[in-house]
């Protein structure tokens, strides 16, 4: 249950429109909801702003599709990631106005009506084989409320390519960066742009790429003191973190707006 979602509930008890005992029985699965093989945060929003994201990677379909329906009744967007076409009907059976992101691996319920409008961010991958991960972390901060500018196929084997893309990354608020192979693409963005940059290694190249590994020692090894990275393969935990940093500093511009007219006042 979002901020909004409890801010509007306690409206209509204090204008009468909604019983007490309507709105006891609506925050009743504050902090958690116990569903007897899961434990559903529904508090995390209030805590982080953010809410609580499904993974669906060694959960059965029934499972992923009883949390999914059970955090729609609570209100506000609902993702669950690494999910198949399996969990995607479960979850449909349940919530048919869910959508399923097929290359992303994500299916998402939009339930607050709004655009996104945080940001806006960069995605970039550096080869059309990291596209699945890049769509993860695109995807994911879409739901999470951030406008994404997408940009493919921009590997340091043709720096051109990533040059002629100086607009977007000018606009960005924080740059994601998917790479495989060597893991080279992040430094040479983090050289070229003001702003945080979020590496994901990616599980793609030959042998001596060893999964991601490869890709991940190198970005680690960063010399853009700019760059951050996140684990291999892990385009949702790039995202979430991005959409925390636009929101930190939005909560900071509109603390020091009411702190000036505080002042003026």
């Amino acid at each position: 249950m979002t901020r909004d979602a409890i801010l509007q509930l306690l409206q209509e008890v204090e204008r009468g429109h909604l019983a007490a005992s309507e709105a006891l029985e609506k925050l009743k699965h504050l902090p958690y909801e116990d569903a007897g093989f899961a434990k559903i945060d529904h508090h995390r929003s209030l805590r982080l702003g953010l809410p609580e994201v499904i993974y669906s990677a060694g959960k059965t379909p029934a499972q992923v599709s009883e949390i999914f329906a059970r955090m729609s009744l609570a209100g506000g967007d609902v993702i669950a990631t690494r999910a198949d076409i399996a969990t995607c009907r479960a979850v449909k059976d349940l919530v048919p106005q869910a959508q399923y992101h097929e290359q992303a691996r994500i299916v998402g319920l939009r339930q607050s009506g709004t655009l996104p409008e945080g940001g806006p961010i960069a995605v970039l991958c550096a080869g059309t084989s990291d596209v699945p991960v890049a769509e993860e972390a695109a995807v994911t901060a879409e739901y999470l409320g951030l406008r994404v500018l997408r940009v493919h196929d921009i590997g340091v084997a043709g720096l051109h390519r990533l040059l002629a893309q100086r607009e977007v990354l000018r606009e960005a608020r924080v740059v994601i960066v998917c790479a495989g192979m060597e893991g080279a693409l992040p430094s040479v963005v983090g050289g070229l742009v003001a702003a945080p940059v979020i590496a994901v290694p990616t599980s793609v190249g030959y042998g001596a790429a060893f999964g991601g590994l490869t890709a991940l020692l190198g970005m680690l090894n960063s010399c853009s003191p700019n760059v951050a990275v996140v684990n291999i393969d892990n385009g949702f935990g790039a995202a979430y973190v991005a959409a925390m940093m636009v929101r930190s500093v939005g909560v900071l511009a509109e603390a020091e707006k009411t702190s000036a007219s505080s002042l003026r006042a």
